[in-house]
């Protein structure tokens, strides 16, 4: 009986101690694949991000006394055109709902069946002007409007063009049109590239593809991550020319790109936003919601399925995420970053790199807006979920074209130098 009972005693110590072992192994197995949970975050400043309504604007051709105009295009935004004399019209430009950025977004065509000049007024019954008009024969080649034939008005909140029209539609818009098929095109071709994956995450709520570019050269594992976005806000297109730019630079075919993705894997979602785009939005996404206050719950499907992308990608293949850089649009180019107290993986990388673009443009210092985490914005978001450094990356919207590329082609070499050499 002693011996039955001391037997009984020994398995069970056994059977206990087998649960311990197997405990740090499971334990130990979860902490070596580096694997981190998508998590939800209090904001200091938080924002309702559940869905709002929004106002579809009709498609459709106006006609009034031979002057026609329509909205029948990805990234249309026209709300009504009614003529005020024999030579001016009223555009009227209506937000997708409100409250929102009172950021006006524009684009439509405008024909007659006989050559005339015509006076457009851009009315914003919401809002005050924002961006200079830019006009296109095709809608793809596009040049700004003469300084002479375009003035605002009521204090700068409305704006006057006058233009001469004929049978040829002429393409009037706030800023270049690209749409999400011209994302999805540029970003295919971008991936005829040895080192780059073209990919569909998932799909918005209007079924349009959200896509992604996986680009590594060599074995995939335990690379650190660098996490590029584009276009949470559809007018934004000068910060989305920016991040095409910087990606081409990454590509290229030279020593110190090609030594960086040897080291680094980089994952690109050139537009978070397709609905919004080629809906005309001002702002914000079908759901009525500003993608960029959401990345604290994830209750918009864009941003929920880039998160969960990001996350996924970095637990399957052990990758660190060390940097996300945002790519936005707005009056001037800046970059936001954060506080010094704050100390992201890589700090101080911001300081060198910010050097390192202003000495190698001798005409050009960056402007440097640092805050602390306070929305719930994709910025902080890489901060509190990985510790990784992170920047919005702001161009003018009037910035000239060619600068843009020059200034991310620096920033991406820049980077490029102070990583690899990490």
């Amino acid at each position: 009986m002693m011996d039955l009972a001391k037997q009984t005693s020994e398995n069970k110590k056994s059977n206990h101690f087998k649960s311990i072992l197997l405990y740090i192994i499971i334990s130990f197995l979860m902490l070596g694949c580096g694997s981190k949970k998508l998590k939800t975050y209090t904001f200091p400043n938080p924002k309702n991000t559940s869905n709002h309504p929004i106002n579809y604007q009709e498609k459709k051709t106006y006609q009034i006394d031979g002057v026609f105009a329509d909205n029948l295009f990805d990234g249309a935004r026209l709300n009504n055109f009614t003529k005020e004399n024999d030579t001016t019209f009223i555009v009227t430009i209506l937000p997708e709902n409100e409250p929102i950025n009172s950021s006006p977004y524009y684009a439509f065509r405008i024909w007659s069946k006989e050559i005339k000049q015509l006076t457009l007024q851009l009315n914003y019954p919401t809002a005050k002007h924002r961006y200079y008009p830019k006009l296109s024969l095709d809608g793809k080649h596009w040049k700004p409007i003469d300084s002479a034939y375009f003035k605002l008005i009521d204090s700068g909140k409305n704006a006057l063009l006058t233009i001469s029209v004929d049978t040829g539609k002429l393409w009037i818009a706030a800023q270049e049109i690209n749409t999400s098929s011209d994302a999805k095109n540029w970003a295919k071709e971008v991936a005829t590239h040895k080192d780059v994956r073209y990919k569909t995450i998932g799909k918005s709520v209007l079924n349009r593809d959200l896509i992604a570019l996986d680009i590594y050269n060599g074995e995939v594992k335990n690379k650190e991550l660098i996490v590029i976005l584009s276009r949470q806000h559809p007018p934004e297109v000068t910060g989305y020319f920016a991040m095409q730019a910087f990606v081409e630079e990454i590509l290229k075919n030279n020593r110190l790109a090609s030594d960086f993705r040897k080291k680094y894997r980089i994952l690109v979602f050139p537009m978070l936003n397709p609905d919004g785009v080629d809906l005309g939005h001002w702002r914000h996404n079908v759901g009525g919601i500003d993608l960029n206050r959401d990345w604290a719950y994830y209750r918009q499907t864009e941003v929920k399925t880039v998160v969960n992308a990001i996350v996924d990608t970095a637990n399957k293949s052990k990758n660190k995420v060390i940097l996300g850089l945002d790519f936005h649009s707005t009056q001037q180019d800046l970059y936001y970053t954060f506080t010094d107290d704050m100390h992201p993986t890589i700090y101080p990388f911001k300081d060198y790199w910010l050097q390192g673009i202003d000495d190698a443009l001798p005409t050009y210092t960056p402007d440097d807006r640092p805050y602390a985490v306070g929305d719930p914005i994709s910025k902080a978001w890489f901060f509190l979920q990985f510790n990784a450094e992170s920047i919005t990356y702001e161009v003018g919207d009037e910035t000239a074209r060619e600068f843009i590329k020059l200034k991310a082609e620096v920033a991406a070499r820049e980077m490029m130098k102070l990583l690899v050499l990490k």
